[in-house]
Order: C-alpha cells, then structure tokens, then sequence
C-alpha cells in the first residue's frame, strides 16, 4: 500500500469495500477476503493477490474432506461476526438458521430484519427452525444451563423478531418435532447456500462457549452434506409456526 501510494480508505474505495473491511484485512492475518475483493485488491495494487494472502492458496490446495473445512474456531464467540454478515450478504438462495434459539443473531448483526427481508424480497429462501419454547427439552436445557435469560425466553425474542418480518413470501418458521428437540439442541447448523457454520453443543455450555466450523460444500457426501442433510430432516419433520 505504501508503495502504491495508497491509504486504506483509498484502497477501499479501488475495491468497493468499507474503510473498516481494509483495516480488518490488515490486522487479522488470517481474514482471506473474497475472491473477487482479493483480485481487485491486488490489481489496485499492482501485486499479485497470492502475495497478499498466501493462505488462500494453501487452503485451495486442500484435497479430500479436508478441503471442505474452511476454518474452526474453539468458541463460537470467537468467529467474527463479519464472517455471519458476509455469508448472510453473500447468499442467494437459502438461508437457513437451525439453531435452537438463533437467539445471538439478533444481537451480532446490525439490522438483521431489514437484511433477511430484502433478502427474501429478492427471492432468497429464509428458514427458522427453532425449538418448541413450551417443551419438555426446552425444560430440561434450561435447568441445565441454569441461566438468567432462559433457552424459551430467547426463543421468544426470535419470535418476536420474526413476527416483525412475517408474514412475508420466501419466509418460513418451524418448530422441531418432540422427538428431534434433543438432536436439535445439542447441533445448531446454519446454511448460506454452499456455505455452513456448524456448532456441537458442549455438556451444559451456552451455545456462544461451544466450537464452531465453517465448512463449504465441495463433494459429494462430504462433511457439509452430512450436517445440511441433517438439518433438514429435522426441518422436514416441523411444525409450522405462523408469522402472522
């Protein structure tokens, strides 16, 4: 940047990016910004882009299931909440939060309801399944976590939020069935069309202390199949929840 004589707000401006994503670019290492980010960044440049981020070619070069795991993170609070903004952004064809609450998302991302409303406006699929606020898992997780703000208190605040968007074509609420709560709360899976985030729930941590991988569709019966398939089996066993 030096070299080429340019600020972080003038690169931004060469790419179409914010100010903020540059400076985000050069102070997290291991934030590979987008393809097409990265190819006009080193245009701007002058430079090529594998000299600015060399990991993305090692990761392109995983072969195998491997390659289908773009990053892992050892706490779900860890990953950065730009990474949900750029998924969320990104998608355009199916955005599916299979959390149990999907409780966090309305606190990390500015504006989500504006967002997932232009979103399903613009045709995008927009799924929420969540589990049953009055049932007997939910029950039994709350005694478990044993926290101020309860798993159905939580659930209800996606409710509410949800109920603010609906009902709108493109998207659609599910509770999961009584014999899939307890599958439901220990997996949260969320889908940005050939993107997931995947989270194993941990004994009695809260969702934001369990791990978190974010895998990217790339074979046939690979990791990201296995975890999306299973999230809509759950889904296609739900129940409706009007939006009304």
């Amino acid at each position: 940047m030096s070299a080429a004589g340019l600020s972080p707000r003038q690169l931004a401006g060469r790419v179409g990016v914010s100010g903020k994503t540059v400076e985000r670019w050069l102070s997290d290492s291991q934030l590979i910004p987008h393809a097409r980010n990265r190819e006009d960044a080193a245009e701007a440049l002058g430079v090529d882009s594998t000299m600015l981020w060399p990991k993305a070619v090692r990761d392109a070069l995983k072969t195998g299931p491997d390659r289908e795991i773009i990053r892992s993170y050892p706490y779900r609070s860890s990953c950065p909440s730009t990474v949900w903004g750029d998924l969320i952004k990104n998608a355009r064809t199916d955005l599916y939060f299979a959390g149990y609450t999907n409780y966090f998302l309305w606190l990390e991302q500015p504006n989500l309801v504006e967002g997932l409303r232009r979103k399903a406006e613009a045709g995008c699929r927009v799924r929420f399944l969540l589990g049953d606020p009055d049932g007997e898992v939910t029950r039994q997780r709350e005694a478990i976590e044993d926290v101020a703000l309860t798993v159905s208190t939580r659930i209800r605040i996606t409710l509410e939020h949800l109920a603010r968007l609906g009902p709108l074509e493109g998207l659609e609420a599910r509770f999961s069935a009584p014999q899939d709560a307890m599958n439901h709360v220990s997996l949260s899976v969320f889908r940005f069309d050939r993107d997931a985030l995947v989270t194993p729930h941990l004994a009695r941590l809260v969702g934001h202390d369990s791990p978190l991988m974010h895998l990217r569709g790339q074979e046939k019966d690979g990791m990201w199949s296995r975890f999306t398939d299973h999230a809509e089996e759950l889904w296609g066993r739900g129940t409706a929840v009007p939006l009304a």
